[in-house]
């Protein structure tokens, strides 16, 4: 009766090894937060250390389906990012053109109102804001929706 629990309990524990080999490592997380409310996101492209190429790039920066968080133009905008993504550097991207320089910080801070700003290449009261990982190639693509919330 032993012997045969142990062979059961051997071959769950052996089961649940090959499921978890069979699943995809995440990437790592990029989040923005408002106030009190945030969203998270894993990469939108790539995130997995691989160069990514520029028409790549340009097909993630059109992708539709990405996370949304309403931003009052008085509020600040804090930008989180996984240690992994800091490590090799990152850039706030608005509207697919650099907002800021690249960081090696883990979190960075923006005044609300430069979402909606002309001046900074905004148009309307909705704005595409993504994370480039990566000093000077793209690796990873983390893309969020800033809705105007006022």
């Amino acid at each position: 009766m032993r012997r045969r629990r142990a062979v059961a309990a051997a071959g769950a524990v052996s089961a649940g090894l090959l499921v978890l080999s069979a699943c995809d490592k995440p990437t790592p997380l990029a989040t923005i937060t408002v106030g009190d409310s945030s969203v998270s996101s894993e990469a939108t492209c790539g995130g997995e250390g691989a160069t990514l190429r520029p028409d790549d790039i340009n097909k993630c920066l059109k992708d539709k389906g990405v996370e949304e968080i309403k931003v009052d133009p008085d509020a600040t905008v804090r930008f989180g990012v996984d240690p992994d993504i800091a490590d090799e550097g990152w850039t706030i991207l608005m509207n697919g053109r650099p907002l800021t320089d690249s960081s090696t910080k883990t979190y960075r801070t923006i005044p609300g109102s430069v979402f909606f700003n002309e001046q900074y290449g905004a148009q309307g009261d909705s704005t595409l804001v993504s994370i480039k990982e990566g000093e000077t190639d793209a690796t990873g693509l983390w893309s969020f929706r800033l809705k105007k919330d006022a």
